[in-house]
């Protein structure tokens, strides 16, 4: 069965696989997440051909720099495949910076080692959740059922994060005998200050932070992630007041001051700039 609407594709079928990877997965703006259930599949990926066999749990986030290669599957191969656009990951890993110290190592890791051969237990989570997905895409789509298709596609997320959790493959990254060069250290640190100070909003007081250039930032910020420190800051501070106005009934007030606007004035004409409209036709479009 293949269903999908413009930010899920689900797959279990060969030809949904091909179909999925003209359309989407080669291009930087996805994430993908391939359960292997039977035979196996190469697949070229970061300059070499990797195998996903039996149980293995394939997971390739949005990244710019690596889009998926050739491919050649088993007589055999059976699978269940989730694809999602890179906003809705965004927006996943955005929430979980909020209570996650090693967000960014985690990512890391997923992107230098995609592969995971999971257990049945996890394997019968992943297998739940496609379910579920495919429940709701046979549905029809309404803005509940968007919001249900996301929530859904976090959970997913989240079960992988716990995974490595169980793994424990974050401290992998920080290990000061890993190498990793000066622009993946500093994007790092940037990542981590940001998490820190999410309510900071100049890249001058990042670049002095990192004792560089807001201009070398910038560039390193592109060159590892296709956004500038500009973008990330704006990101970052557009999410949280998504989640103010959309979660809550704070007033509008009280919201700009908990995240450091200097008044309600100027958060309302941040928020007009970034939203195209105003703090509360926002909240009541959401909540509609």
């Amino acid at each position: 069965m293949t269903l999908f609407t413009d930010l899920i594709f689900i797959t279990d079928e060969k030809e949904g696989f091909r179909e999925c990877r003209e359309k989407r997965t080669t291009s930087s703006a996805t994430m993908s997440i391939i359960l292997c259930t039977g035979g196996y599949i190469d697949v070229y990926y970061r300059g070499g051909m990797i195998r996903i066999g039996k149980n293995d749990l394939f997971v390739r986030i949005p990244d710019f720099t690596q889009p998926l290669g050739p491919y050649e599957m088993s007589d055999d191969f059976t699978f269940k495949q989730v694809t999602i656009d890179a906003s809705v990951y965004e927006q996943i890993m955005y929430d979980h910076m909020r209570v996650e110290p090693n967000w960014w190592a985690k990512q890391e890791y997923i992107k230098r080692n995609p592969i995971f051969h999971i257990n049945p237990v996890s394997t019968e989570f992943f297998d739940t959740y496609f379910h579920l997905l495919t429940l709701q895409l046979q549905d029809r789509l309404s803005d509940y059922r968007r919001q249900i298709l996301r929530l859904i596609a976090k959970g997913a997320m989240m079960e992988l994060l716990n995974y490595m959790d169980k793994l424990a493959v974050s401290s992998s990254f920080e290990n000061p005998r890993l190498a990793i060069n000066q622009g993946d250290y500093l994007f790092h640190e940037f990542i981590h200050l940001l998490q820190e100070h999410p309510h900071e909003r100049e890249v001058q007081w990042f670049a002095k932070k990192l004792d560089i250039s807001p201009k070398y930032l910038s560039e390193v910020c592109k060159a590892k992630s296709g956004k500038t420190a500009s973008e990330w800051i704006s990101d970052i501070t557009i999410s949280e007041l998504k989640h103010y106005l959309q979660n809550t009934t704070i007033p509008i007030r009280e919201v700009a001051k908990l995240m450091a606007f200097p008044n309600a004035s100027f958060f309302s004409q941040y928020v007009k700039k970034h939203l195209n409209m105003t703090p509360n036709h926002y909240r009541k479009l959401a909540h509609e």
